[in-house]
């Protein structure tokens, strides 16, 4: 089957493993950053080999959003059907990390800080690290998720009326757009060397580079385009194992280049290849390792993991004030953090994420068809909600 316009209605199992993926490089990111190393030096060998593994899969669930909601775009719905969706899916899980999290907080006498702006997921906009990354601190990039939702209608309806052979020319302008960013953040605001594994940079020029919303959403926008490219039928056939060896290389330049250009920047081509081939190859029914049962049922689990699993790392470890543990203890340790942590979204997934999606993501079905042209989106471009949507950044 042609990766065209037919390939609409067809699923994509391998970007739902995907997702799981995307998750687990955060989870060791963060395992890197607890672990009880036995001297300093391995820690910060270590900790600059994983250092960018969170911004690679927040990277890739943001690209991956705009791809997915652009793919799963049918007719019939409006654009508060689909904010009531996105709402249902994201703010539950949210507010029950929330809750778990900042219980935790006071349970263990630590600082709480920014505790209204991240209940109402404004916190990503605020450049204080006390504030974006308060209380569940995985959570900003939920704030960031919130500002794509708001925009996709008319992000979507710009973006449909581009012209197909155009197509790549805006997807090389986002990029283009996305590498002046870290450009932008050396010249406007000012770098420190507090912090060793960040030399060079600064947290606000991290913030800026990639939590504040408006420019991650660079990255959700190439999503949507990356979308487009393939449902027109101008993918040029780039097999998913080569784009997933690019994505590697990417990642080991990112390790070499200056921290403010190895957030995302080596990466973002890559991660845009290697969505668009996971899901041709999925249209083309071709085998992936990604596709499999386990892969989808931890992909679907991947959002509930992605959200309790620093939770579980950080404060679950001082909660039962386990003390320093030998290499080995640790690495065990750490393989218990993610069994607890893999449990615990089972039971969010299917304690509130499942229930709340299926009783309140769709209001009742009016009795009169609404009239056309007062959606929000299109004639013809509305999303849908029956599609997969993506997982793990919300």
């Amino acid at each position: 089957m042609p990766a065209g316009r037919e390939s609409t209605r067809s699923r994509l199992p391998s970007l739902t493993g995907m997702r799981f993926l995307a998750a687990l490089l955060v989870f060791v990111f963060h395992v890197a950053t607890v672990f009880a190393y036995p001297d300093a030096e391995t820690a910060a060998g270590v900790q600059s080999v994983t250092g960018r593994l969170a911004f690679l899969g927040v990277s890739f669930f943001f690209v991956l959003s705009g791809f997915v909601l652009t793919w799963s775009a049918r007719p019939g719905d409006g654009a508060g059907s689909f904010l009531r969706r996105r709402l249902c899916k994201i703010y539950p899980n949210h507010l029950v990390t929330f809750a778990v999290a900042l219980i935790l907080l006071l349970v263990l006498a630590k600082p709480v800080t920014g505790v209204l702006p991240n209940l109402l997921l404004f916190h990503a906009w605020i450049p204080d690290q006390s504030i974006f990354n308060s209380v569940n601190v995985v959570s900003w990039s939920l704030s960031c998720e919130l500002v794509f939702y708001l925009f996709f209608p008319l992000l979507y309806r710009w973006i449909t009326r581009i012209g197909e052979k155009h197509l790549w020319w805006w997807a090389s302008g986002v990029v283009v757009a996305v590498l002046c960013v870290p450009f932008v953040a050396e010249i406007a605001i000012p770098a420190t060397d507090g912090d060793p594994l960040q030399a060079g940079s600064s947290t606000s020029q991290v913030w800026f580079v990639f939590i504040f919303p408006p420019v991650a959403l660079l990255q959700f926008v190439l999503g949507i385009l990356m979308a487009r490219i393939v449902l027109a039928g101008r993918w040029f056939g780039l097999p998913l194992p080569v784009a997933a060896l690019a994505l590697v290389g990417g990642y080991a330049l990112a390790l070499l280049v200056p921290y403010n250009f190895g957030i995302n920047a080596t990466t973002i081509v890559p991660i845009a290849l290697v969505i668009a081939a996971g899901a041709v190859a999925d249209v083309r029914g071709r085998r992936t390792l990604l596709r499999g049962r386990t892969m989808l049922w931890l992909g679907e689990v991947s959002f509930a993991f992605y959200l309790v699993h620093y939770v579980v790392l950080l404060d679950g470890r001082e909660l039962l004030g386990l003390p320093r543990l030998s290499v080995g203890g640790e690495v065990a340790l750490s393989i218990a953090g993610f069994a607890v942590s893999l449990a615990l979204a089972f039971l969010l997934y299917l304690g509130v994420e499942r229930p709340v999606m299926r009783r309140w993501s769709r209001a009742r079905r009016p009795r009169h068809r609404r009239a056309p042209g007062r959606t929000g989106f299109p004639p013809g471009h509305e999303p849908a909600g029956s599609a997969p949507r993506p997982r793990g950044a919300g």
